[in-house]
């Protein structure tokens, strides 16, 4: 099961870097921190999905990361259309760290 979430975060994270770099922002890391919660029985698929962007760069905008992960959940991420249309609820937030 764990390796969903890897392929969510490594789906989401490489279109939020891809749709940065396009709006020129100077972006010299992404991370995405996932958290997850399961159905208590039998199959205990996910239910609940949380991913927490921390984006790392100079005079990164905060607008432009909204809208790249805004992006990547409603249009670029199979993975995450996926889930979602399988029912599970995904939600996302982020930080911007100067450097």
């Amino acid at each position: 099961m764990e390796l969903i979430l890897l392929g969510l975060g490594g789906c989401a994270s490489y279109d939020v870097v891809a749709i940065l770099q396009k709006s020129r922002q100077e972006v010299t890391d992404v991370r995405c921190e996932l958290t997850a919660q399961r159905a208590e029985t039998v199959p205990a698929v996910y239910t609940d999905i949380h991913m927490h962007f921390v984006v790392t760069g100079q005079d990164v905008k905060e607008s432009q990361v909204e809208k790249a992960i805004k992006l990547s959940a409603e249009k670029y991420c199979s993975a995450s259309r996926m889930l979602v249309q399988g029912g599970v609820n995904v939600t996302h937030d982020f930080e911007v760290i100067a450097g």
